[in-house]
C-alpha cells in the first residue's frame, strides 16, 4: 500500500475498517440471534414436552390419537420434526422421530448413545443424530424407572441463521460498494487542495532557476490556514516568496556584474590597443636585445589580455541576449578551414576529418560558429600530449547536425568533467598542458551553441574525450 496514492490508501483503509466493523457486527448479531432462537426452541421444547408421550395401545386396542398441530397463532410450534424416546436401565426402549406429514422414523442404533447421555433435570442440549440432523434434547423422569427423552429439530433454526448470514453478507457487500464509491468521491473532493499544492510544486520544479531571469509567479490558490492542507499550501507560498526574493536579488547582482564586465571589457580594449601599438613602434627602432625581448613579451601579454577581454565582452553580450547574425552557413567549409588552421598550429598532433559528401548548411553566425570550432580544436591541442589523434566529424541526422571533436588523449579528470563548460574552469596537469588558458573557451562554446538553439555535451575517459555539438537544421531566412 505504500506504493499507492494517498487517495487509494485512504479509501482502502476506510473500507477495511468498515469491513472489520461490519464483520464484528454480523458475527455478534448472528451469535445473538442463534442464542435467541435456541432459547426459544428450549422454551418450546419444555412447553410441548407433554405432547411427546406416546401410550402403546393394548393388544387389539385402538392406536393413540394423532399428534396435535399446535401451529396456530400463539400456540407454539407444530409437533413435527420432533423426537420421542424412552430409556430404561441405561438402554433405549423406543426412539422415534416424527417428520413432516406425521411420518414416524426410528432413530438409527448408532445414534442411541446420544439419547442415553441426556440427563434428567439438566438443561436442554444439542445432539447430532447423523442423517436425522441436529436435535435439541431434554430428559424427564417418568413414573417408575424410565426416562423420557424429548427433542425438537434445529433445522428451522439453522435455516433462519443461514438466511440471516446471507442477508448480512449481501447487505455488507452493498454497503462496502456504496461506501467505496462515496469514499472515493469524498476523498477526491477533500484532497483537491493537496492536488493544487502538488501541481504548484510540479510547475515550480520545472522552472529553470539556476540561470537567467526567473519570474516565480506560481502560488498555491486558496491556502486556507484553518485546514492541514491549507497550512501546507500557505507554508509553500511563504517558501516561494522567499525563493522569489532570493532569485530577484541574485538576478540583480548578476545583471550588475554583467554590466560591469561588459563596461570593463569595452574600456580595456582602448588602452590595450595603445600598449600594443606603442610596443610595435618601439620595436621598429632596433632597440637593444634586452629591450627587444621585453617589448616582445609586452606585445605577447597585451595580445593575450586583448583575447581575454574580447572573450569576456562576447560572453557579456551573449548573456545580455544580443542577437547573433542569421545567415545560411556551410558548416562543412567552416570545419575544413578550422582543422587546417589547427593543423598549422599543432603539427605535433594528428588531425583527421570525417565529412559527408554533401554540404551541411545551418542557420547562424559564421564568425561565432568558427569560434566554436577553433575553441574545441584548441582545447584538444593544448590539453593533450604530442602525437594525440584529433578527429573531427560532421553528420546530419533527423534532428539537425551533429559535430564531434574527439581525441585519444588521457581524458578529463572526473572531478572536473561536470564543470568544463563553466567560466574560468581549468584542469590540472593530467591533460599535459603546455600553455596557459583563460578558462573561457568552453564557456564561449556553450554560450554560442545555446544562442544558436543547440546543445553541447562532453564524454571522457582515459583514451577518449569527445565533445558533441548539436545544431538545428537550416531555417529559411526572412
Amino acid at each position: 500500500m505504500r506504493a499507492r496514492s494517498l487517495r487509494a490508501r485512504l479509501v482502502a483503509t476506510t473500507l477495511l475498517l468498515l469491513a472489520v466493523a461490519s464483520a464484528v457486527m454480523a458475527v455478534a448479531t448472528t451469535l445473538a440471534l442463534r442464542q435467541f432462537l435456541i432459547d426459544r426452541l428450549d422454551d418450546d421444547l419444555r412447553a410441548t414436552r407433554g405432547f411427546f408421550a406416546r401410550v402403546d395401545p393394548p393388544p387389539g386396542g385402538t392406536p393413540p390419537p394423532a399428534l396435535p398441530d399446535l401451529d396456530g397463532p400463539g400456540r407454539g410450534p407444530r409437533l413435527q420434526d420432533t423426537l420421542d424416546a424412552r430409556v430404561e436401565d441405561g438402554r433405549v426402549v423406543s426412539a422415534s422421530v416424527y417428520e413432516k406429514g406425521g411420518e414416524e422414523r426410528a432413530v438409527p442404533a448408532e445414534e442411541l448413545p446420544d439419547l442415553i447421555a441426556v440427563r434428567p433435570g439438566a438443561p436442554p442440549v444439542s445432539a447430532d443424530l447423523g442423517v436425522l440432523g441436529t436435535y435439541r434434547l431434554v430428559a424427564a423422569p417418568e413414573p417408575g424407572a424410565g426416562v423420557q427423552v424429548s427433542g425438537l429439530s434445529e433445522e428451522r433454526l439453522r435455516e433462519t441463521v443461514n438466511q440471516v448470514v446471507v442477508i448480512e453478507l449481501i447487505a455488507a457487500g452493498a454497503a462496502l460498494l456504496g461506501a467505496g464509491v462515496a469514499g472515493f468521491l469524498v476523498v477526491r473532493r477533500e484532497l483537491r487542495p493537496l492536488e493544487r499544492v502538488a501541481t504548484t510544486a510540479t510547475r515550480v520544479s520545472a522552472l529553470r532557476l539556476d540561470r537567467g531571469e526567473v519570474e516565480l509567479a506560481e502560488r498555491v490558490p486558496d491556502a486556507d490556514p484553518r485546514t492541514e492542507v491549507g497550512q501546507v499550501g500557505a507554508a509553500l507560498n511563504r517558501m516561494l516568496d522567499h525563493v522569489g526574493s532570493a532569485l530577484a536579488a541574485r538576478q540583480d547582482s548578476e545583471t550588475r556584474l554583467r554590466r560591469f564586465l561588459a563596461d570593463a571589457s569595452h574600456e580595456l580594449r582602448t588602452p590595450l590597443a595603445a600598449i600594443r601599438g606603442y610596443a610595435e613602434l618601439t620595436r621598429r627602432d632596433e632597440p637593444a636585445p634586452a629591450t627587444a625581448h621585453s617589448l616582445v613579451r609586452i606585445s605577447s601579454q597585451a595580445e593575450r589580455m586583448t583575447a581575454l577581454v574580447e572573450d569576456m565582452l562576447l560572453l557579456a553580450r551573449l548573456d545580455a541576449g544580443r542577437p547573433l547574425e542569421r545567415a545560411e552557413v556551410d558548416l562543412t567549409r567552416l570545419v575544413v578551414d578550422a582543422v587546417s588552421d589547427a593543423h598549422a598550429a599543432g603539427r605535433d598532433h594528428r588531425w583527421q576529418l570525417r565529412l559527408p559528401e554533401e554540404p551541411v548548411p545551418v542557420t547562424g553566425d559564421a564568425s561565432r560558429l568558427t569560434q566554436v570550432l577553433t575553441n574545441l580544436l584548441a582545447n584538444a591541442r593544448t590539453h593533450t600530449p604530442a602525437g594525440t589523434t584529433v578527429t573531427t566529424s560532421l553528420d546530419p541526422d533527423a534532428d539537425g547536425v551533429v559535430l564531434v571533436v574527439e581525441d585519444d588523449g588521457p581524458g578529463i579528470e572526473p572531478d572536473l568533467l561536470p564543470h568544463v563548460f563553466e567560466r574560468f574552469a581549468r584542469g590540472s596537469g593530467s591533460r599535459s598542458r603546455e600553455h596557459g588558458s583563460t578558462g573561457l573557451g568552453l564557456a564561449i562554446v556553450r554560450a554560442v551553441v545555446s544562442a544558436h538553439g543547440g546543445a553541447v555535451e562532453v564524454a571522457s575517459h582515459p583514451g577518449r574525450t569527445a565533445f558533441t555539438v548539436r545544431l538545428p537544421h537550416a531555417e529559411p531566412i526572412p
